[in-house]
């Protein structure tokens, strides 16, 4: 019994059946959208995949209900466990117990080592809060810390004055006329011990700052024991 061949399906937009040449351009096309489309559904679920996996991974680092705010360290601590590095008895002021000592390390620096204690200031009164820091520097071989080194520290302010405190003498520079939005020296104070220059400068008031270097002024005296 003879075979029936099924007839040539009439394409609709060509209005007559296709040619072979036609018909296999038309698979290869169709192919060709297939894998295209393969690989865009591809790219989509692997982009889903991989937020999928950031998401997991925030969800599972730990995190505190602090943070900055409830950072601190303890600065007489960390003085006398980077003091032998120093070479050097490294100043530890007692500040008051609302302060907040956020950072206290110790810094090389191609010609220049510094102690640099970082404070976030509370007035106790008001509730406010501003920034104070103290800088211990020194050089390898004794030489004196170069003016330019110093001026980078204080924003490149210029001197206003000179007073004493806590035995020590200070170089003021009173700027407090600029804003502690752009700025994070207000008022300084410069001043030596020995070998080593003395920076304490910050946003607080000219009052509070002049207190801590009368503090670091004694921190100084107990490390040599002329206190």
């Amino acid at each position: 019994m003879a075979k029936n061949h099924k007839a040539p399906v009439v394409v609709a937009e060509l209005g007559r059946p296709e040619t072979p040449a036609e018909t296999a351009t038309r698979k290869a096309r169709d192919s060709r959208l297939y894998r295209e489309r393969k690989t865009v559904n591809n790219l989509v679920f692997s982009l889903l995949v991989s937020l999928g996996l950031v998401l997991v991974i925030f969800l599972m680092v730990p995190r505190g209900t602090g943070g900055f705010a409830d950072h601190e360290v303890n600065v007489t601590t960390l003085a006398a466990e980077a003091s032998p590095s120093a070479g050097r008895d490294l100043v530890a002021p007692e500040v008051p117990q609302e302060w907040k000592a956020k950072q206290a390390e110790l810094r090389g620096g191609d010609k220049v080592t510094s102690w640099q204690i970082n404070y976030t200031t509370v007035d106790p009164a008001t509730g406010h809060e501003a920034y104070a820091a103290v800088t211990q520097a020194f050089t390898s071989d004794g030489e004196p810390v170069e003016d330019l080194w110093i001026a980078q520290q204080l924003e490149q302010q210029a001197p206003t004055g000179n007073e004493k405190l806590g035995g020590m003498e200070w170089i003021t520079y009173d700027h407090t006329d600029r804003s502690s939005d752009n700025s994070n020296v207000l008022f300084a104070l410069q001043s030596t011990w020995g070998d080593d220059t003395i920076l304490v400068y910050g946003t607080d008031s000219p009052a509070t700052l002049r207190l801590l270097a009368t503090d670091v002024a004694k921190s100084l005296a107990t490390s040599k024991g002329t206190e």
